[in-house]
């Protein structure tokens, strides 16, 4: 089944509701780490902030392209796309959005704090033609620009600078700035009140652009990181739905006639990384080298993991076993390579005395206990693994805002991580974004330093790919690299599972993001 098709049932799975405006409470297992647009790289806070900041184009709940502030676009040589912005188009303070709010938000996008930056390396140059056209220029061709800046947010220049938010805030330092707890978008819905870890609340942007679809009169967000808090809320109506369901939890909900539950695979590989970079690992009882530096030992590691028993113990069946570190159904994913090597402890432990460590050795792995499904139940589960072959993991379980500041300054020698490609919807963004070396405009999520030339170079000709097969070949190859290597231990393609009572329509798509202008509530 191809990703289209894919979209289009999961679409499907969700019940419609009558047009009666109402107000909504949903919540989630985690918070929104910023408000600021360009401030994170987290999935989660992206696609939240979506709903409030937009950009040129965006992503449908089928994962295609369609206008957005920009009204149409034409490519007019191999590196210049012109694009004609929307009319008539308001920030939530009233100020209009022109061409001057592009240049400015381009400014931003590559100044001090921002991460999202990541996502634009192949832009060369934003310019005006005129209050309503402006230019980009790639460095050179890129046929996939419209995907890369689907979170190409806007942001007021005027607003940013009469509020101290010139400058993007950087979470790693813990800064913040006047666009920290406050925002100023274009999009359909507008942020009211913020509390963060206890509530954020937003109501319709009655002067939005376009036709709202949502029947919402009143948006309440509650993040609730306890799973069975979340079930007990949606079961005695104190939420409406959760975007976060535990797979435990789904028999429980089906037995009540008053909720629904929708489910599907998500394009979020999940997947242990290793620090490559270091000549000695930070929490580790191996003294003056790095034993994940050599191949041998991530096989050992990879081999020593039995993912079937993972999806059946800890998943209830309910994931999609990954032999590659891209979805098969990304834009572009080859999927016959997503096959395994097979599962191996003998195998394991010869390579770990081949590599010098007979009696194993014992490392730190730093997860999440709120961020993916089960996810510390899996490092849990791979830790009782990895024991019987000699590895001892100390496992580090945190929540997601501490958790996703030692990943990003790099605390760590072994992680867990998911990847979803977005918000390219292709498999290109992990290639780029995950698996790239690490330069100031590519490998902004290779916190593991793989580094591999040959990679890099395949992926660089992936980019300016002259026609799609072509490209798909290149990305092949790359990743047939990167699987030789095994610089990545992939795991498994999560479930996505929501919850929400009776007649509410989510409108669920594999890349698991709540377009709220799109939800519908009896």
């Amino acid at each position: 089944m191809n990703r289209l098709a894919l979209a289009a049932l999961l679409g499907g799975l969700a019940l419609a509701g009558p047009a009666a405006a109402k107000p909504f409470t949903w919540s989630y297992n985690a918070d929104v780490l910023t408000l600021d647009p360009h401030s994170s790289n987290n999935t989660f806070t992206n696609t939240f902030m979506g709903n409030v900041y937009e950009a040129l184009v965006r992503h449908n709940d089928r994962i295609e392209i369609e206008p957005a502030l920009a009204e149409s676009w034409e490519r007019t040589s191999p590196t210049v796309w012109r694009f004609n912005l929307r009319r008539g188009v308001v920030f939530h303070n009233g100020e209009s959005f022109d061409a001057d709010d592009v240049l400015f938000t381009w400014g931003r996008v590559n100044g001090p704090g921002s991460l999202a930056r990541g996502l634009l390396g192949a832009i060369k140059e934003v310019r005006k033609l005129d209050s309503h056209t402006i230019e980009i220029e790639t460095h050179r061709p890129f046929p996939i620009l419209l995907a890369s800046i689907t979170q190409f947010f806007m942001m007021d220049e005027g607003w940013s600078r009469a509020n101290n938010a010139e400058n993007a805030a950087n979470l790693s330092s813990q800064q913040e700035s006047g666009a920290t707890r406050t925002a100023n978008g274009t999009g359909p819905f507008r942020i009211v009140d913020r509390r963060p870890d206890e509530r954020t609340v937003l109501e319709p942007h009655a002067r939005w652009w376009d036709t709202p679809v949502h029947n919402l009169t009143r948006v309440n967000f509650q993040p609730i990181r306890s799973a069975a808090t979340r079930t007990a809320s949606l079961l005695s109506g104190a939420i409406d739905a959760s975007v976060e369901v535990p797979l435990q939890d789904i028999p429980r909900l089906l037995q009540d006639q008053r909720v629904q539950v929708i489910e599907g695979p998500e394009l979020r590989t999940i997947y242990l990384g290793f620090d490559h970079e270091r000549d000695e690992l930070l929490y580790s009882d191996v003294r003056g080298q790095n034993p994940f530096r050599d191949r041998r030992v991530r096989e050992a590691i990879y081999r020593a993991i039995d993912v079937t028993a993972l999806r059946r113990t800890v998943m209830r069946e309910k994931a999609w076993i990954a032999g590659m570190m891209v979805s098969p159904f990304l834009t572009g994913a080859p999927a016959d390579l997503n096959d395994r090597l097979p599962y191996d402890p003998e195998a394991s432990k010869r390579l770990l005395a081949e590599a010098g460590f007979p009696n194993g050795f014992s490392v730190g792995i730093v997860c999440p206990n709120d961020r993916y499904v089960n996810d510390e139940r899996i490092c849990q589960a791979v830790a009782a693994m990895l024991s019987r072959v000699g590895i001892r993991l100390q496992l580090q379980s945190e929540p997601t805002n501490i958790w996703s500041r030692r990943t990003a300054t790099r605390d760590f020698s072994m992680y867990m991580l998911g990847h979803a490609g977005l918000p390219l919807a292709d498999a290109y963004s992990t290639l780029n974004e995950v698996l790239r070396t690490n330069t100031r405009t590519t490998g902004g999520l290779n916190y593991g330093r793989w580094s591999n030339a040959a990679f890099d170079a395949l992926v660089s000709q992936a980019a300016e790919a002259a026609d799609e097969t072509s490209r798909r070949a290149l990305i092949r190859q790359a990743l047939q690299i990167e699987r030789s290597e095994i610089a990545h231990v992939p795991l498994f393609q999560q479930p996505i599972a929501w919850a929400s009572r009776r007649g509410i329509d989510l409108r669920q798509a594999p890349d698991n993001r709540l377009r709220l202008w799109l939800v519908k509530a009896d």
